[in-house]
């Protein structure tokens, strides 16, 4: 059985900039001379390409740059799940949260490469490694059904698939491929998938499937009967390779470490056909480019083709009759390829005319039913004479009629008082808005599915008039200020709460019956809001007091509440949830923010929900030393267990003493983030040697960082058990690990999530000791998994377990398991 723990929900906040429709959450970008004659070429071609694969950093970014910009195809990637089980390298941000941040990463990347991005609905439940259990936890229908929809609607000449049937290493990568080749033979057949067509979606066939060989497979790759294509060929125009792009774009896949060097000179990829037509020369054979493909296009395609032999860099402005003709010919036209190519070409009159558009709001949020002032401006850099006509915005009626001239140079202001209903929602992502499973999300609306992203919270629409006709433009709202560091930065305008209420932990553990403080941080999302807090607790529980007022006099401020929490003996573990209620209502959403320097802000409003959980836990030792690795949040596990945790620095690591310390644990990869503990890995064990206790979670195998890790010589694999519910069995069960201070028994091994562990041990000296036991379905027995020495008057201990997945998630008997190793040291005699 599969479980997935997600203990936060993230807000995706959204970005359109002004004609670069494809630029979010991002300083809006002018193109430069090479960029807007590479935006000018690919108006002229008609042809497009998905990549399919399982999750984010999947994806070929050398290919998707060759194609979007050597080729000038409309590119695209389509990543089946948004990496929510990935391990994160910068941060302790997991589950949903963990994919809302990958999915930004992806967004930042295809930004360099220049290609679209496409998700379906299922979720990244963790490694899997066979496609079967993959495609039952996603409900291969319903993930099927996303595919086609996708393809229905991107219509792609080629589909080509990072994995095949066979090769993949990980079962979503190889379901990613069955799924391709599903979706590829249905999307253009109307039988399948009916509900899907109406008057502008028809049925798709791509002309051909193909499968992009790589040499991380391990088996020889048949090059004979391969496509072959040099990605690392070189640009003049841009300067560069398709490969250095790709090196800058895999680079923004920051959380999984992917951070990769800009390759010069040769990188040949082989294609293989897999369904379809074949091609023999070119990816593009047989499929016509050119405007010809459209009914009546061959007039625009001319247009088009002058436009870009006539552009000049010292005067693009020049061509934009040229533009505007080829504008009012596009409209006459009834095509698929219309729209896209009637978006393209507004960017691109706008960037040869140097317009520029914006809305900017006097705050970065507001409430519903709350007023927020945004200024508009539009701006021409050009002699063609624009003149701005009207003026539309989201929960506006009507147009405002404004019919003022553009002049060259000079920024045309408007100030707006926009309303928000009172019936607006909050801004969350679409596909977190309602309840999932473990593979799958819910999305009632399916045209959100062809989203990335939220649409936008408010846009305001620009109508420009010139003498050869008028074109719309669009910018979203947002909020723009000044870093004294950075410069100017945006963030998206969003739709908060009246009051926000954060809890300062999500779990709670309660050994016996006596009290506990919860303390709640209630945020003001607009002035003068006062009202009463309360915990909405499980039976059994009582808080004291009930309810405690509160009362935020200006926007954004800040109270904290206390409530003292008790059970009786006989209550149970359950979930807990904080209510602020004011005159305007019931509020129950928390708000934070996670920022990165490679992604924009992302505010987050998940639940104010908490677990409460009791159970017999036995502890002695008091002082904890923790060195954070890549981020977790087990050190507010170990307080909520009782101990007093201290985060160990670098400095500390060279300087401090660390005999106070009755146990030192290392986070999880800390040995692949924190070069000091290489340098300083010996005052480590001569700390153990002397009689601490000393445990490493998880390390990766990158390069040495995980060689010389203990005492005694072990060697770090590959190996996981990926089942989290995985039968476990005890080497040696009258050992202190599993005895003292807390008996472990099969129970502490149910209710775990996405994982037992990863990275296990598979050879070691034989002063270890191996303690738990346990496998995939049909694999060896895992043993690598816990290895326990004593060293000196101490011990050391190497874990892969996931406790950084599970005392998150409140597993109870992971808790007795870590508090268990904590405990130990080194000691044989077992007592309870």
């Amino acid at each position: 059985m599969r479980s997935r723990y997600y203990g936060k929900t993230i807000l995706f906040v959204v970005l359109l900039f002004s004609y670069s429709h494809n630029l979010r959450c991002q300083q809006p970008k002018t193109l430069d001379a090479a960029e807007l004659q590479l935006a000018l070429k690919k108006l002229t071609v008609l042809g497009s390409v998905l990549y399919i694969a399982a999750h984010p950093d999947d994806e070929n970014t050398a290919l998707l740059a060759y194609l979007a910009k050597g080729r000038h195809i409309r590119a695209a990637y389509l990543s089946t799940t948004r990496g929510e089980g990935g391990q994160n390298l910068i941060g302790s941000e997991q589950g949903e949260l963990m994919g809302v941040l990958r999915t930004q990463e992806l967004l930042a990347a295809r930004r360099v490469d220049g290609a679209q991005q496409f998700f379906t609905r299922a979720i990244d439940f963790g490694y899997s490694k066979t496609s079967e259990e993959a495609l039952r936890i996603w409900n291969e229908n319903e993930v099927l059904s996303d595919m086609v929809w996708i393809i229905r609607n991107f219509r792609p000449d080629i589909v080509i698939t990072r994995f095949s049937l066979t090769l993949g290493g990980h079962g979503h990568h190889t379901a990613s491929a069955i799924l391709a080749g599903k979706a590829f033979a249905a999307a253009g057949d109307p039988s399948q998938f009916p509900e899907q067509l109406n008057d502008v979606v028809k049925p798709w066939k791509p002309k051909r499937l193909m499968f992009n060989l790589a040499r991380f497979f391990g088996t020889p790759m048949d090059t004979v009967h391969s496509l072959n294509v040099d990605l690392g060929a070189f640009s003049p125009i841009l300067g560069t390779s398709f490969t250095e792009i790709a090196g800058i774009s895999r680079t923004m896949h920051k959380s999984q470490g992917f951070g990769v060097a800009q390759t010069r000179g040769p990188t040949v990829n082989y294609f293989q056909h897999t369904a379809g037509d074949s091609a023999t020369h070119d990816l593009f054979d047989g499929i016509n480019l050119k405007w010809s493909r459209v009914l009546g296009g061959e007039t625009v395609g001319t247009i088009l083709d002058d436009a870009y032999r006539s552009f000049t860099p010292n005067n693009p402005s020049a061509i934009v009759p040229l533009l505007m003709k080829a504008y009012a010919e596009m409209n006459k036209l009834n095509d698929p390829w219309i729209d896209v190519k009637r978006k393209e070409l507004i960017d691109v009159i706008a960037a040869c005319s140097g317009i520029w558009v914006d809305a900017i709001a006097s705050d970065h949020s507001a409430t519903p039913g709350s007023e927020i002032g945004v200024t508009v401006t539009a701006l021409n850099r050009s002699t063609v004479p624009f003149n701005l006509e009207r003026v539309s915005y989201t929960y506006q009626p009507h147009d405002s009629i404004v019919s003022m001239p553009l002049q060259d140079n000079i920024p045309t202001t408007i100030n707006l008082k926009i309303s928000i209903p009172s019936t607006a929602e909050p801004t969350q992502p679409y596909w977190l808005a309602e309840p999932s499973t473990i593979g799958l999300y819910h999305v009632s609306k399916r045209n959100l599915i062809l989203l990335p992203e939220n649409p936008h919270t408010l846009i305001v629409h620009f109508v420009l008039m010139t003498e050869q006709g008028k074109i719309t433009l669009e910018a979203p709202v947002q909020y723009r200020w000044v870093d004294p560091v950075e410069g100017e930065l945006y963030r998206l305008f969003e739709i908060v709460p009246d009051v926000a209420v954060n809890l300062d932990e999500k779990i709670y553990l309660f050994p016996s019956a006596k009290p506990k403080d919860i303390s709640v941080k209630l945020r003001g999302g607009r002035p003068n809001i006062g009202g009463t807090a309360r915990l909405v607790l499980p039976s059994g529980w009582t808080a004291t007091p009930p309810t405690i007022p509160f009362s935020l006099m200006n926007k954004n401020d800040e109270q904290t509440v206390t409530f003292s929490v008790q059970p009786t003996d006989e209550s149970p573990s359950g979930t807990f949830s904080v209510e602020a209620e004011t005159e305007s209502g019931k509020f129950s959403l928390g708000m934070t923010t996670i920022r990165y320097s490679h992604i924009p802000p992302q505010t987050v409003f998940p639940h104010a929900e908490g677990k409460l959980i009791r159970l017999n836990l036995k502890r002695k030792k008091q002082s904890i030393g923790y060195i954070m690795g890549s981020g977790d949040a087990v050190p507010t596990a170990l307080r909520q267990v009782g101990y007093q945790v201290t985060l160990i620095s670098d400095q500390d690591l060279s300087t401090r003493d660390l005999s106070p310390f009755d146990a030192i644990v290392a986070g999880v990869r800390a040995y692949n983030t924190r070069p000091q503990l290489k340098i300083y890995q010996q005052r480590l064990l001569d700390y153990a040697h002397a009689g601490g206790t000393y445990i490493v979670q998880y390390v990766t195998q990158q390069g040495k960082e995980s060689e010389h890790l203990g005492p005694y010589s072990f060697t770090i694999s590959r190996d996981r058990v990926s089942v989290e519910d995985a039968p476990v069995t005890f080497t040696d069960s009258t050992h202190p690990i599993v005895n003292v201070p807390n008996k472990i028994t099969q129970e502490d091994f149910r209710g775990w999530v996405q994982e037992r562990g990863l990275y296990f041990a598979d050879t070691w000296d034989s002063s270890y000791q191996t303690i738990l036991v346990c496998n995939d379905p049909g694999e060896p027995l895992r043993s690598g998994g816990l290895l326990v020495a004593q060293f000196g008057k101490g011990a050391y201990i190497y874990t892969g377990y996931s406790f950084f997945r599970q005392l998150p998630a409140g597993v109870p008997g992971a808790y007795r398991l870590f508090v268990n190793l904590i405990e130990y040291s080194g000691r044989r005699k077992t007592k309870n």
